[in-house]
């Protein structure tokens, strides 16, 4: 039973950032930020051990894939890999929920009756509500930068879609697109205290 619960969770996991980085329209990012931080002094980073994506205790070829994509986007912004003595924490996390969508439609009817006084047939309206009921999946990916030295969130991205099917062969750029799009909210640079623009 623990066996089949450790592989539902490592499915759901692979599954909702596969599904969640092939959403057609892309992802709603949201970012939140500890005002006190001094992002001046970090300059180093490593992955917070165990990622909240590798709850099961082993590395994916999933969350292999977004690790590199995160690595990445630190690099570029001037962070040094440093497993040793970190600045920074990165950690990764990715989960899908089953969502419902009800939607209530006015839609008008005819039906006719035979008037004698008009000696004919007249239309009567009739209204009533439609209900179409939508079943979907909703994938949500975060990135946390956590103080290493206090154990402290300062920074925090979250990106969270409809889920869709996606070709395997296309899964890893969108994984990167998904990771980066997340990023683009991350207004620092290593060493640097002043935040640049973001959209």
């Amino acid at each position: 039973m623990l066996g089949f619960a450790r592989t539902t969770a490592r499915w759901m996991t692979a599954a909702s950032v596969l599904l969640l980085a092939a959403c057609a329209t892309g992802p709603r990012i949201t970012s939140d930020v500890d005002p006190s931080a001094n992002f001046g002094q970090y300059r180093t980073f490593a992955f917070y051990s165990p990622l909240a994506i590798e709850g099961q205790g082993y590395a994916t070829l999933t969350s292999g894939r977004i690790k590199s994509a995160a690595r990445a986007q630190m690099e570029s912004r001037g962070y040094t890999y440093d497993e040793k003595s970190p600045d920074l924490w990165v950690n990764l996390n990715a989960y899908m929920q089953e969502k419902t969508d009800v939607v209530n439609t006015p839609e008008v009817d005819y039906d006719y009756y035979y008037s004698y006084r008009a000696r004919r047939y007249v239309a009567v309206p009739t209204w009533r509500d439609r209900t179409d009921v939508y079943k979907y999946t909703e994938g949500t990916m975060n990135v946390d930068l956590v103080d290493a030295k206090q154990n402290r969130l300062v920074w925090t991205g979250v990106a969270v879609g409809r889920a869709g099917r996606d070709k395997p062969e296309e899964r890893n750029a969108k994984i990167d697109g998904a990771v980066a799009d997340i990023f683009l909210r991350y207004p620092y640079r290593a060493g640097s205290g002043t935040p640049a623009a973001t959209p």
